[in-house]
C-alpha cells in the first residue's frame, strides 16, 4: 500500500507544479478559445491542462517501475507499456484538438486507434465472467473489438461531461477511489497478480486528478481541455479492462464449489467493472442522453449544446459549486455503493444506506433556492453569501429598476445584444466575479436562441 500511495503522491505532486506552467505556455501559445454559446465561464480560460496531466502519468510511472514491489509488475506484464503507448497517442489528439479545433470524426478515429494500440500489446479483455455460466473465452477478434468499444464509450462519456469547473476531474478522481479498493482488494487478499496493473493505474488516476483539481476548482484558471478529459477517461477504461477481461474469477476461490458459484458470488463488482458505465453512470447517463437529444433534433451525436445534466442544474438555480457538489454525490454514491454490496452483498443495512442517500439526493436536487446560513459565531469565517446579513442588506439602498436589472445581468454573466444574442460580461464588471455562472429560471428561454 505504501508504494502505491507514494505512487500517487508523486503523480499528484507532479501534475500540480507543471499546471501552472502549462497554463502560461497555453497563454502564449493562444490555446484560449472564445467563450461558446454553450459555455458557463464568463472569460477565457486557456486549456491544455492534459500536458500536466499526462507529464504526471509518465512520473508515476517512472516512479512505480523503481520501486521493488512495483518493479516486477513491469517485468511481468506488458499492460503499463501498453497504456502509456494508448495514452500518449490520446493525448497528442488532444492537444491538437484544444489549439486547432480538429473534426469530432478525426477525433473519433483516433480514440480507436489509440485503443487498438492497447490491444496490440496484450491489454484486451480475454474473457467474460457472466453469471450463471462462468467465464465465457472470448475469440481474438470478440476480445478486440468489445475493448475498443468500452474504451470509446468512457472517454466520451468523461468527455461530455467536462463542462463544469473541477466536475470531470473530481467524478473521475471518485470512481478512480473506488475502482482501487476493489482492484487492491483482489491483488492483495487473494495474492492475484494480475490485478496488481489495475490497481497501479488506478493510483495514478487519482494522482492525476488530485494535481489538477486545486487549479480547475471554480473559478477555474486552467482547463484540462479534451487533452485532459480524453486521457483520464482511457486510463480508467484500461484499469477496468485489465481487471475484468484478465483476472480469472476461478482464481478468487470463494467458494469450494463450482466456477459458476465463483462467478456469481463476484457479480456485484464484475458487473460495475465490466461496464465502466456503470461505475460512473452520472456521465453515462449524460452521454446516452445527448445522443438521443442531438439525433432526434436530426444533429450529429458529437454536436455540442446546453442541454448536458450540469447545464440543467445551473438552469433550475443552483449555484455552479453546487451543481458540481451534486454530481460528485451522485457519483461517490453509485461507486461506493456498487464497491459495498461487492464486499457484502448479503447485507441489507447496504440496501437502505443507497435508499436513503438517493432520497438526500432527491432533496437537494428539488431545493435549488436553498442557501445555507451559518450560525452567528461562524459568520466571521465564512464568505458573505453564508451569513444572515441582515444589517449588511439593510444598508442596502434602494435603486432604480433600470439599474436593478443592469446589476442582475452582472450577477448572471451574460448580456444580450441589440439581435438578442447571448454576450458574455467583460471582465471586471461589476458583480461579476465570484457569482454564479448562471442565473435564475427567467434565462430558461435563452436556450432556445443559443443553440
Amino acid at each position: 500500500m505504501r508504494e502505491y500511495l507514494l505512487t500517487l503522491c508523486i503523480t499528484a505532486a507532479v501534475t500540480y507544479l507543471l499546471t501552472g506552467p502549462v497554463r502560461k505556455f497555453a497563454i502564449v501559445a493562444g490555446a484560449m478559445p472564445e467563450i461558446r454559446a454553450r459555455d458557463v465561464h464568463r472569460e477565457p480560460t486557456p486549456r491544455l491542462g492534459g500536458i500536466a496531466m499526462f507529464f504526471g502519468l509518465c512520473a508515476g510511472l517512472l516512479v512505480a517501475d523503481h520501486l521493488t514491489n512495483l518493479n516486477t509488475l513491469f517485468e511481468k506484464s506488458n499492460e503499463p507499456r501498453a497504456l502509456l503507448s494508448g495514452a500518449a497517442l490520446i493525448w497528442l489528439i488532444g492537444v491538437l484538438d484544444d489549439k486547432f479545433e480538429i473534426d469530432a470524426l478525426i477525433k473519433l478515429g483516433g480514440q480507436m486507434i489509440a485503443a487498438g494500440v492497447m490491444v496490440m500489446q496484450g491489454l484486451t479483455i480475454l474473457w467474460l465472467p457472466i453469471p450463471g455460466v462462468g467465464s465465457v473465452a472470448l475469440t481474438q477478434w470478440q476480445g478486440t473489438l468489445l475493448t475498443v468499444a468500452l474504451v470509446v464509450i468512457t472517454i466520451n462519456a468523461v468527455n461530455f461531461v467536462d463542462g463544469l469547473d473541477g466536475l470531470a476531474a473530481g467524478m473521475v478522481c471518485i470512481a478512480a477511489a473506488a475502482f482501487f479498493l476493489y482492484a487492491y482488494r483482489i491483488w492483495y487478499s487473494y495474492g492475484i497478480e494480475a490485478a496488481a496493473p489495475a490497481t497501479l493505474f488506478a493510483a495514478i488516476l487519482m494522482g492525476m486528478c488530485l494535481g489538477f483539481l486545486p487549479h480547475n476548482m471554480h473559478p477555474a484558471r486552467i482547463f484540462m481541455g479534451d487533452s485532459g478529459s480524453m486521457l483520464i477517461g482511457l486510463v480508467l477504461a484500461a484499469g477496468a479492462i485489465s481487471v475484468t477481461g484478465q483476472v480469472d474469477p476461478d482464481a478468487l476461490k470463494l467458494f469450494a464449489g463450482s466456477e459458476k458459484e465463483a462467478v456469481h458470488q463476484t457479480v456485484p463488482v464484475y458487473i460495475p467493472l465490466l461496464l465502466p458505465l456503470t461505475i460512473i453512470a452520472v456521465p453515462a447517463a449524460d452521454l446516452i442522453l445527448a445522443i438521443v437529444r442531438r439525433t432526434w433534433r436530426g444533429q450529429s451525436p458529437f454536436a455540442a449544446d446546453r442541454g448536458h445534466l450540469h447545464h440543467r442544474l445551473l438552469e433550475i438555480g443552483h449555484s455552479h459549486s453546487r451543481a458540481v457538489l451534486i454530481m460528485y454525490f451522485w457519483s461517490a454514491l453509485i461507486a461506493f455503493g456498487a464497491l459495498t454490496y461487492s464486499v457484502n452483498s448479503a447485507s441489507m443495512w447496504i440496501v437502505l444506506s443507497v435508499v436513503i442517500l438517493s432520497t438526500i439526493g432527491l432533496v437537494l436536487l428539488l431545493l435549488p433556492r436553498f442557501t445555507p446560513r451559518a450560525p452567528r459565531w461562524a459568520e466571521a469565517f465564512v464568505p458573505p453569501r453564508y451569513r444572515r446579513g441582515s444589517a449588511a442588506e439593510a444598508d442596502v439602498p434602494e435603486t432604480a429598476g433600470t439599474a436593478a436589472e443592469a446589476d442582475a445581468q452582472a450577477v448572471e454573466g451574460l448580456r444580450e445584444d441589440a439581435a438578442g444574442d447571448r454576450m458574455p460580461v467583460a471582465a471586471g464588471v461589476s458583480g461579476v466575479n465570484g457569482a454564479s455562472a448562471v442565473g435564475s429560471r427567467a434565462r430558461l428561454a435563452d436556450r432556445s436562441r443559443s443553440r
